[in-house]
């Protein structure tokens, strides 16, 4: 074995570990928006803490609504930030001296541009309707029968009785095979809309000789119609919430006036409600009410009560109805005898 000699030189290898790559400053970016979050969060907090829940339905409104009209003038909005340390904006409301008032619109000029608006939309849905019934194979050969105006509640689509083509048989409120075609082909389209539905149903002025007008059954049976159509349109993919409402106009409402017997006066109308129409119906179950029970009223009616008054009508027929020898079966006297 070879001997070391003791002035032998030890080689040691070091190696040298190179220097990270410079991240830049990108951390110190992604540091400041996270103290900006926390700092926006812990300000949020500390309003919701230190506010009542009408400074806060303020607040809240304030940025939904900054300005506002308020009799046909811009005015700020109701929406006041009052927390308590600062004053409002309605004692510093500054007037300008470059406002001419004669230009500022007013309330009915506004309610009128509005309504002028709804029309001109109206006119251009009327317009791609017809375009719609040229167009489709089977709303095309009735045509003559689908009849398209606007009225001040809103876009109308009336189908007519033909002579050879009837919607119902006589005295029926089932639809024939190419009405109910007709009602299905159009359901997409007007589901399609963003208008709620009025379906009306219409009759002639023919009845049976001798019939009492208590008796009329038009009444009915435009009714029937009507919700005949109702139910068709649901069928075909119309929603139930956007049907606004079903109505019978009997033979009140003829479309040929001269002419009240008239096949044409037979027919459905549809009508694509405007807003203020839509308001109208929404508006007949929001009201408020008291029952009336002899001591409580509806509310604003300043009508007089005619119940059980002396010479009021229904008193005249409850009367009548007591006597010994009325005609009625319900209820009978006590004295009558059944078997």
């Amino acid at each position: 074995m070879e001997k070391l000699s003791p002035h032998q030189n030890i080689i040691v290898r070091r190696y040298k570990k190179g220097k990270h790559e410079d991240h830049g400053g990108a951390w110190k970016v992604a540091m400041a928006d996270f103290a900006l979050a926390m700092m926006a969060l812990f300000l949020v907090l500390w309003v919701i803490n230190s506010s009542n829940e009408q400074q806060r339905a303020a607040i809240s409104g304030y940025f939904q609504d900054p300005k506002a009209f308020e009799e046909g003038k811009r005015v700020p909005s109701k929406y006041v930030i009052d927390l308590g340390g600062s004053p409002t904006t309605s004692n510093n409301i500054a007037v300008s001296e470059n406002i001419d008032p004669d230009n500022v619109l007013q309330a009915d000029e506004i309610e009128s541009m509005a309504e002028a608006i709804e029309q001109r939309r109206m006119q251009d849905m009327m317009a791609k309707i017809q375009a719609q019934i040229n167009a489709s194979p089977t709303l095309s050969p009735f045509k003559n029968q689908l009849l398209l105006d606007i009225t001040t509640e809103g876009l109308r689509l009336q189908i007519v009785d033909q002579t050879n083509r009837p919607m119902f048989d006589p005295g029926s409120a089932k639809l024939k095979y190419y009405s109910e075609d007709i009602l299905w082909e159009m359901a997409p389209m007007l589901a399609g809309l963003d208008h709620r539905l009025s379906i009306t149903g219409h009759t002639d002025a023919s009845r049976l000789s001798g019939q009492r007008d208590e008796d009329d059954l038009n009444w009915g049976l435009s009714s029937m119609r009507a919700d005949s159509a109702r139910r068709a349109l649901m069928e075909a993919g119309v929603p139930k919430e956007q049907i606004a409402q079903v109505i019978g106009m009997g033979d009140t409402a003829p479309l040929d006036t001269d002419n009240p017997d008239a096949s044409v006066n037979r027919r459905i109308a549809i009508t694509l409600l405007n807003k203020k129409s839509e308001e109208t119906v929404e508006g007949r179950g929001s009201a408020e009410y008291n029952f009336v029970n002899g001591e409580e009223v509806p509310v604003d009616d300043n009508r007089t009560p005619v119940i059980n008054e002396a010479g009021s009508l229904l008193e005249q027929l409850r009367k009548k109805r007591e006597r010994q020898d009325n005609s009625y079966d319900n209820p009978p006297n006590k004295q009558e005898v059944f078997w």
